[in-house]
């Protein structure tokens, strides 16, 4: 006892000395590291490496692009069983630390010498949260001192719920993901709020080995450890028995989800893309950028089902070119505990489509009109009859073998295939080799509605609605009618449809353009030959008013260089244009005369929602363009101080919405009236008169003829009165379009083969195989929406004529009515000087029509 007494002193001086010692070498390892460590300040503007996000004009999720995916969420907005099931994992005494746990480092270091598992980890989620922004994962003891320091400055400037918000949002979770709705966006495809319990503790579960506990890369371990992390749960009280087991019990889901796009458009995705990198390089992957696109989701919805449906059904016009690959079925299912699992495990290498699945063939039957066994990828065993099954075989672009006898004929087992999903059914398909591209254009400001430029990006991402130079064929006529009646020429003019001769320097040949129909139909109305689309009419223009002066006239609609050769060609389109410079050349037609410029990114937000830049489009205002020619003088502009002033609460002229919902649903429809909102458009950007509108209104005119009787009466179904279109076909059907407009609306359409050398084959004309994807646009574009037609401008008298001579009609003679502008109307012969009262009509009169 005495030796316990005299030794007590030491003890407690050396238990001093060491404390001291411990106290001086923890103040001076701080006062050594803390000048290396962030400040308070700094560590409140810690930043979030947030993707960029582009939308649609009415918030639809197109694209999410950046090396970390990563969605913030507020404290408020996370679940409460995500919360707990990262406590449990992680750190449960969370909210009693003060910023390290000497109970759950003895704890860890306990189990570790007992199980020699680091399922309990000792660094408390601030010290990870320190870790994550601001160190490496170096396995030093300077690291871990400044770990330790970092997590107490931390806890001593955040409440507990901004350092679990901070912490929740920044951890790596495995497969690109940061932050618990990345991961629960990646793993389940599910927003935080519809997560179940078993899936929050899947996601809570990986901290500790992100690339390795991930049920993508490791189911199994992924089970373990969420069968720990549950455990944890119900220990602490936060789960029930009966949760604990069914989410024990719950089967781990083990295959990727693409974020959460709600919106198609790859191609307009990427042009947003790229204009961004254009704007603020590698940060905007980085800075949280969200752009809104002017494209309407039910536009495009509209425009890629169009595309892909012209496309099968050419595709299906030209015969089945047989299975896409062979697979030994006796090799593959030999010794397979489950041939199903095998097959859907064999078939996941092939690419997948919308509506196109993979399948491979399990039996066919040999009688006639038969019908085969396939099992399809992601469906299991189907069986499809005859009629789901015939199709002639493809034997090249112009001719197709004859009708199959039986299945056996068409399919073998172990073919691989492809099927696609109708409302019939499954049927027989492939993927196309022939591609398209479709763009829809807003002729009021050149906003993009709809866009897309293939039958799938992921197979291709050449976008042919922008990138592309081909043959726009007769689809460039009226741009050369544009001209001619820019340089005398009218609508009756008559042009003799007879065959000509070109000598060109250098060839060998000369060039003897014919018809399509191969026939001449001698002297033709202008009208005529553009609505029978007749190629020597409208070379027979183009020489009549010379090379130049149509070159003129065709540099104000914006057309690249390459659409417009310096020869007779260009009066058959013989140049190159992408759809988007058809759409945009058109859109001059549509708007009366006035161009605008095309844009896709209507504005842009910073990652707090604050608007850094806004689209400032020129704009159509028919009342306007007289007075402001070029779209900048305002010779009759509103009070200034009134439109400095001007707000959404206090302009009259602006519709005054109950709700910002109402505003939303109505706002993108509205079209303000120079004559009834003047102060509304006093200080907008006009676009510039490039072509009289007396001149495009007689275009869209001859253009709706074109619908009426032409070669674009399968438009007619539609039902409309208010389109004008024309059809287009390159030189050996290598390229088919169609393009048409009302005044709201232009739509251009294009289909080909990529290899601009292949024909579509025989019978494919812009009016078999482009107008219909057309059509089926405008259905659902023009549904429900009021007549669009171009209003007729001052200026334009409707003459009564002779059909055969163009001349004013005289007494009696047959005649039909054409529109002319005043001052070019036509006498009924050299020597008549006037005309009857009742042969000229000014204005519209719907009686002609």
């Amino acid at each position: 006892m005495s030796f316990i007494l005299r030794m007590l002193p030491l003890a407690l001086a050396a238990l001093a000395t060491l404390a001291l010692g411990v106290a001086v070498s923890g103040f001076a390892a701080y006062y050594y590291l803390r000048p290396a460590l962030p400040s308070v300040a700094e560590m409140r503007e810690i930043p979030l490496q947030v993707p960029l996000r582009i939308y649609s004009r009415d918030g639809r999720l197109m694209q999410q692009v950046g090396e970390q995916r990563r969605t913030p969420v507020a404290y408020k907005d996370i679940p409460e069983t995500v919360v707990q099931a990262f406590l449990a994992a992680e750190d449960d005494r969370f909210f009693d630390h003060p910023g390290f746990d000497y109970q759950g480092i003895v704890r860890a270091a306990l189990n570790l010498v007992l199980t020699g598992s680091r399922a309990q980890g000792g660094s408390t989620i601030t010290q990870q949260l320190a870790r994550e922004y601001f160190l490496t994962r170096d396995r030093t003891f300077i690291r871990k001192a400044k770990e330790l320091i970092l997590a107490m400055q931390i806890e001593n400037s955040f409440e507990k719920q901004e350092i679990l918000e901070l912490y929740l949002n920044k951890i790596f979770l495995g497969q690109r993901s940061y932050g618990v709705a990345a991961a629960a966006q990646v793993y389940f495809g599910k927003t935080l709020d519809q997560l179940s319990v078993a899936e929050a503790a899947t996601i809570a579960g990986l901290p500790a080995a992100p690339s390795r506990l991930n049920p993508v890369s490791n189911p199994d371990l992924a089970r373990d450890r969420r069968s720990y992390v549950l455990r944890r749960m119900q220990e602490l009280n936060f789960i029930d028995e009966d949760t604990y087991q069914q989410a024990l019990n719950t089967p781990m889901e083990s295959f990727l989800h693409a974020p959460g796009v709600e919106l198609d458009a790859p191609y307009v995705a990427e042009m947003a893309r790229s204009e961004m990198v254009q704007r603020f390089g590698k940060s905007a992957y980085t800075d949280g950028y969200q752009v809104i696109t002017t494209v309407d989701s039910e536009l495009q919805m509209a425009a890629t089902l169009a595309l892909r449906t012209a496309l099968l059904q050419y595709d299906r016009r030209h015969g089945f070119r047989g299975p896409l690959d062979k697979l030994d079925l006796d090799t593959l299912l030999t010794d397979a505990a489950n041939p199903d699992v095998q097959l859907q495990e064999q078939l996941s290498s092939y690419p997948r489509f919308d509506e196109l699945g993979a399948a491979v063939v399990l039996g066919v039957t040999r009688e006639k009109e038969g019908t085969a066994e396939f099992f399809l990828h992601n469906v299991g065993r189907i069986v499809l009859p005859w009629e789901r099954i015939r199709w002639r075989k493809f034997i090249n672009d112009d001719v197709i073998g004859g009708d199959p006898g039986s299945t056996d004929d068409m399919l073998d087992v172990g073919d691989v295939v492809y099927l696609l999903q109708t409302s019939q059914g499954w049927q027989l398909a492939q993927l196309p080799e022939v591609q398209g591209a479709f763009v829809a254009l807003d002729p009021h400001d050149g906003a993009i509605a709809a866009m897309i430029g293939g039958f799938n990006y992921s197979i291709n991402k050449f976008n042919r609605a922008t990138q592309s130079s081909r043959q726009p064929g007769s689809s460039f006529k009226p741009f050369v009618y544009s001209a001619a009646l820019e340089n005398g020429l009218t609508a009756a003019s008559i042009i003799n449809d007879a065959p000509i001769v070109v000598n060109n320097t250098g060839q060998e040949e000369a060039w003897r353009p014919e018809n399509h129909s191969n026939q001449f139909y001698g002297p033709t109305r202008l009208r005529e030959g553009l609505v029978r689309s007749m190629n020597l009419v409208s070379l027979r223009i183009l020489r009549s008013i010379g090379i130049g002066n149509a070159l003129d006239h065709l540099k104000q609609f914006g057309f690249p260089r390459s659409a417009t050769p310096r020869d007779l060609s260009l009066a058959l389109g013989s140049g190159g244009a992408a759809p988007l410079d058809m759409a945009q050349g058109y859109a001059v037609l549509a708007s009366g005369g006035l161009r605008v410029n095309h844009y896709v990114i209507d504005r842009i937000l910073d990652a707090n929602g604050n608007v850094l830049y806004q689209a400032e489009p020129d704009m159509v205002c028919q009342p306007c363009a007289p007075r402001w020619f070029d779209g900048r003088e305002q010779e009759a502009a509103a009070d200034s101080a009134f439109a400095a002033d001007m707000t959404l609460a206090g302009n009259p002229e602006i519709p005054a919405y109950r709700s910002v919902q109402e505003m939303l649903a109505t706002a993108a429809s509205w079209r303000p009236d120079y004559n009834e909102t003047p102060n509304f458009w006093s200080d907008r950007n006009q676009a510039k008169r490039v072509i009289p509108e007396q001149n495009a209104y007689i275009v869209y005119d001859m253009m709706r003829d074109v619908i009426r009787r032409g070669t674009g009466r399968r438009a007619r179904e539609l039902g409309r009165n208010d389109i004008a279109g024309k059809t287009g076909t390159s030189n050996n059907r290598r390229d088919a379009w169609f393009s048409g407009f009302n005044a709201d609306l232009v739509g251009i359409a294009w289909v080909g083969f990529d290899d601009d050398a292949r024909s579509l084959g025989a019978g494919e004309e812009g009016g078999r195989t482009a107008l219909p994807m057309w059509k089926d646009f405008m259905a659902v574009a023009l549904e429900n929406a009021p007549t669009a037609a171009l209003p007729q401008p001052e200026g334009l008298v409707t003459v009564r004529i002779s059909p055969e001579t163009g001349l004013a009609a005289r007494s009696g003679e047959p005649a039909i009515f054409e529109i002319f502008r005043d001052g070019h109307q036509p006498q009924a012969n050299p020597d008549q000087t006037g005309y009857d009262a009742g042969d000229i009509f000014v204005g519209e009169e719907e009686s002609i029509f």
